[in-house]
């Protein structure tokens, strides 16, 4: 992230949301999979996502010069970049942009949710949301977990690992990356009913199908099974309170065997807060879109494990800026 040092760079970085806002009109608009692979006009577009024909132009021309559409004699069409991403039929299309853009929503507000300490939109519980939420939320986290699993899965000991609970797990990919690297490993992504159809999806998509299980369930009222040797909490505690973080690592250790690990995977703040800068606007983040949800500290990470019964502390490093806490049972 560029540090400001002068005026310019300061209007530069204050004026970025509009090109995102470009961007992500476009991608709701479903304006790039409407182009394909054809040069159409902005009449022939227009028609086809039901949009006005002078804004659809303006709209299409900002993409233009950002390198997202060519233009040529009057029409337009994908750029390469976008066929690969922004298509909906292509492999790797970008469905979690949907799940960007509802962020955008609840970022507006974040002027009220700082002066009152927390969110100002009403939320359904996670369990209550409808598909039209949760798809491109767990597309959202899947793009992310697809690239950073591989790394985590090597960084990790599966050596006495037999049985894995991925709490959380959304589509299964850090699942997916364990079993790649111990076939022989038995994984279960626990997650709310209604994520876990989505799951099945990812399961059956990447080749997992009868290798990685599904358990339903509330992670902080329900059950977590026990007989595990390790217990995976990606991208789980910042969305809790440190209360609830403090419950959830006490179940994890009632439902693990002893000498299983621990594994957190998260923004891991300095003592000030102030860095990763990722994991600082990641607690506005959750400030704007939970109730109690926040980024923490190494030190209050491993105070919380160690009340919960763990010990012989880990921390590890990851290219994508986030950090590892492994304790021990």
């Amino acid at each position: 992230m560029t540090t400001i040092n002068k005026p310019f760079e300061l209007m530069e970085i204050i004026n970025n949301f509009r090109l995102s806002r470009v961007i992500l009109t476009a991608y709701e608009l479903e304006l790039f999979t409407a182009i394909g692979n054809d040069w159409m006009s902005a009449k022939e577009i227009s028609l086809k996502i039901k949009t006005d024909e002078r804004a659809t132009d303006r709209l299409m021309n900002v993409l233009v010069g950002c390198g997202l559409l060519e233009k040529k004699d009057g029409k337009f069409k994908n750029s390469e970049i976008s066929l690969k991403l922004l298509v909906k039929s292509s492999p790797a299309y970008m469905g979690g942009l949907g799940h960007i853009a509802h962020l955008w929503h609840s970022w507006t507000t974040m002027t009220d949710a700082v002066r009152k300490g927390a969110t100002v939109e009403m939320h359904d519980p996670l369990n209550d949301r409808s598909n039209e939420w949760i798809e491109p939320f767990i597309a959202a986290m899947h793009q992310r977990a697809r690239q950073q699993a591989p790394e985590i899965a090597e960084q990790l000991d599966f050596t006495n690992v037999n049985k894995v609970l991925d709490v959380g797990g959304g589509s299964g990919a850090f699942s997916f990356a364990m079993i790649d690297k111990k076939p022989s490993l038995k994984a279960i992504v626990y997650d709310l009913p209604n994520v876990l159809p989505e799951t099945k999806k990812y399961i059956d998509k990447e080749g997992f199908s009868g290798k990685v299980e599904t358990m339903a369930g509330d992670y902080l009222k329900d059950p977590l099974g026990s007989g595990y040797d390790m217990t995976f909490l990606s991208a789980v505690i910042h969305s809790n309170s440190p209360n609830e973080c403090k419950l959830l690592f006490k179940k994890c250790a009632k439902a693990m065997n002893p000498g299983g690990q621990l594994v957190v995977l998260d923004h891991i703040m300095s003592d000030d807060r102030t860095k990763p800068i990722g994991g600082a606007l990641f607690a506005l983040n959750m400030l704007v879109g939970t109730e109690a949800g926040d980024t923490y500290t190494e030190s209050e990470i491993i105070s919380w494990m160690k009340e919960a019964g763990f010990k012989n502390f880990e921390k590890k490093n990851t290219d994508f800026g986030q950090g590892i806490i492994i304790g021990k049972k």
